[in-house]
């Protein structure tokens, strides 16, 4: 599991990178044809759009990957380890129905609905821009699946707090060692 974990998150930041150098360069590119030029370019300021849209949704998968999605942790810190255990694999199975049902099925309806429609300065249809909704809904889901999997067998922690906990001694090992 850690290395298809690993795997993912190389694609991922790579993408989410890869969106955000792009968007910058494209937003220079923007400034420079408008106030150099004096003929400023839309199809470029269009595609900054869509790219946001990508980088944010690879990022949601960054955050699913990493259970850094927003929880309130008032409950799960006041019950049993098991319970605690149970809820935290229940709030991952959400996150997974949540990722198919609206992301993947969602995601194609619009997509498909979508290709007939045309980008207006880029000459693309729109649905090409929608398809990173079900290929990022795939992706969440299997992110889930791995957090649940990992969750269970014991190798991930339940609370964030645990996680904050094994962060500070790890870095506090990391510092004697050195």
């Amino acid at each position: 599991m850690k290395q298809i974990r690993k795997i993912l998150d190389t694609v991922l930041n790579v993408l989410a990178g890869g969106s955000f150098i792009a968007m910058v360069l494209l937003t220079c590119w923007q400034v420079f044809t408008r106030y150099i030029l004096s003929n400023p370019s839309s199809w470029s300021e269009e595609l900054v759009g869509y790219l946001f849209a990508w980088m944010s949704l690879f990022g949601a998968c960054l955050v699913t990957g990493e259970r850094g999605h927003m929880n309130i942790p008032l409950l799960v810190e006041r019950v049993k380890p098991a319970m605690q255990k149970a809820l935290s694999i229940f709030a991952e199975i959400i996150a997974c129905v949540f990722a198919i049902v609206i992301l993947v099925y969602g995601g194609v309806q619009i997509s498909s609905l979508a290709m007939g429609q045309m980008t207006s300065s880029l000459g693309v249809p729109i649905g090409v821009f929608y398809v990173v909704m079900p290929v990022c809904g795939v992706l969440i889901a299997l992110y889930t699946i791995i957090n649940i999997i990992e969750i269970a067998n014991g190798t991930m922690s339940v609370t964030v707090a645990d996680e904050g906990a094994q962060a500070i001694e790890k870095v506090e090992r990391e510092k004697k060692g050195a």
